[in-house]
């Protein structure tokens, strides 16, 4: 079930109906959202459904055998045993196609004659989300850093609560679980403004991602003619704004429905397109799992404590890792390569060059920053390392005279869009939104809502699924 759809807006009512009725007890309210969350992802695919009861299962029984057992080896069997169940299931579901096709060409380049029928098989939505949070409640309980579940139903919740289930954030354990334990319910202001927030993620989604900036990304990447520069950097640029109007508008209404029940979500996003260096950009782009990455993959590595070569190796295995985890092939892996070479570089330079940051040189920087962010969108968003390879070579004029795709006013309704992007993340970058919305008066704030309903409304969407649904 899409957000940006009427059969949610049904649901999400019914939900809430149901919630502040005083016909349920808390435990019972519990059962419900447990029950509706089920219905959530159901209705997308029923059967794969299994796979969430299978994790919920293993995870709690190893949580509950982690908080008793004191004997280390039984402990990392129980822990191998939780990351085994959830990694394999990740890797047959989303590697499994792109490990054969490896594998087949491997055997091709040696000389093997070997052909293998694809296994088609059906990614799951929200498989490399809900593995995550779930994995890192059996790591931190083997490492004792949190209580286990008080109840099934609560961990079970955990697990599959509706409005972060299919792109995050990815919550932790400590975040989330304990605020099951008691009833909770949204004060009037809260469930306001958890309903604005769910109305700018919409706006994001629905008018920004989908109506204004998809066409011209997908007509520039899905072109196989060589293009002209000013065609390549627009529909570049069109997908750096599309990809983060989808994905922070997700994480938005997220946050936004999980306020309306009084549930309290982190931030997944804080402007990152005017982040200055890439060390600032992953503390401000998909945070939940920039930290999850940090906390369970970078840090078990040796992260800063083994000397200099040591940390830019875990670093740079991080990033790899994290490209891979976006998607089985090898772009999003250069992808992530990109980000860890420029993390890596830029921890040199600062070793080096001693730079005070003031107004002028650090929008300067932040466009530099943005400017080899959109480089590596390239590869993020081809599909084919040749499209990727004709891109880069027409944005840095690098090709002949290429075609022309885009109509001049797809590129400069793209170039406003953006430009009007970045000077908003600029001037919110050490602020927020409900900073701002509460220095604001409130006729202004309502005629802005009003605004944004309104084009929510009209925009010729076609309920487009958000992008991150497909890793």
């Amino acid at each position: 079930m899409l957000f940006n759809s009427l059969s949610f807006v049904v649901f999400l009512i019914v939900v809430l109906v149901l919630y502040y009725s005083k016909i349920f007890n808390w435990t019972n309210k519990k059962r419900m959202l447990l029950l509706a969350s089920y219905v959530f992802y159901g209705l997308w695919n029923p059967p794969l459904v299994v796979l969430l009861w299978i994790s919920t299962v293993v995870d709690w029984t190893a949580g509950k055998k982690l908080a008793v057992l004191e004997d280390k080896r039984k402990r990392k069997l129980w822990l191998l045993l939780s990351m085994l169940v959830n990694l394999g299931f990740l890797a047959f579901f989303k590697y499994g196609d792109f490990l054969l096709e490896n594998f087949t060409a491997m055997l091709n380049a040696v000389g093997v004659e070997y052909t293998a029928r694809p296994m088609d098989i059906i990614l799951p939505m929200g498989i490399s989300f809900y593995t995550f949070q779930t994995m890192s409640y059996t790591i931190d309980m083997y490492y004792k850093r949190i209580e286990p579940a008080r109840t099934f139903l609560d961990f079970a919740l955990y697990v599959t609560f509706f409005p972060q289930l299919v792109a995050g954030p990815i919550v932790r354990a400590k975040e989330l679980i304990t605020q099951f334990y008691s009833e909770k319910r949204a004060t009037a202001n809260q469930f306001i403004w958890g309903l604005f927030l769910l109305t700018i993620g919409l706006f994001q989604k629905v008018v920004l991602a989908d109506t204004l900036l998809s066409g011209a990304a997908d007509d520039v990447f899905g072109s196989k003619d060589i293009l002209n520069s000013l065609d390549a950097w627009t529909g570049t640029l069109a997908f750096s704004g599309q990809i983060f109007f989808d994905f922070a508008g997700y994480s938005t209404c997220a946050i936004g429905i999980a306020l309306t029940l009084g549930i309290h979500l982190p931030d997944n996003f804080r402007y990152p397109y005017a982040a200055i260096g890439f060390s600032d950009l992953w503390r401000r782009w998909h945070i939940s799992l920039s930290s999850w990455l940090r906390d369970y993959l970078y840090i078990p590595l040796g992260g800063n404590r083994h000397g200099i070569t040591r940390m830019y190796v875990a670093l740079m295995l991080t990033m790899l890792l994290g490209g891979l985890w976006h998607g089985a092939a090898w772009t999003f892996v250069v992808w992530g390569a990109l980000h860890g070479i420029y993390l890596v570089v830029e921890r040199l330079l600062k070793g080096m060059i001693k730079i005070k940051i003031g107004a002028w040189n650090g929008i300067l920087l932040a466009l530099l920053t943005y400017t080899c962010v959109n480089i590596t969108w390239v590869f993020f968003r081809a599909r084919e390392f040749s499209t990727a390879k004709n891109m880069i070579l027409s944005m840095f004029f690098l090709n002949d005279e290429g075609e022309k795709v885009l109509y001049m006013f797809d590129i400069v309704k793209v170039l406003m869009v953006i430009t009007g992007l970045f000077l908003c993340h600029w001037v919110m970058r050490n602020t927020s939104m409900k900073e701002v919305a509460q220095k604001t008066n409130p006729w202004i704030f309502g005629v802005f809502w009003a605004v944004l309903f309104f084009l929510i409304v009209i925009s010729q969407g076609s309920g487009e699924q958000f992008i991150y649904f497909q890793f």
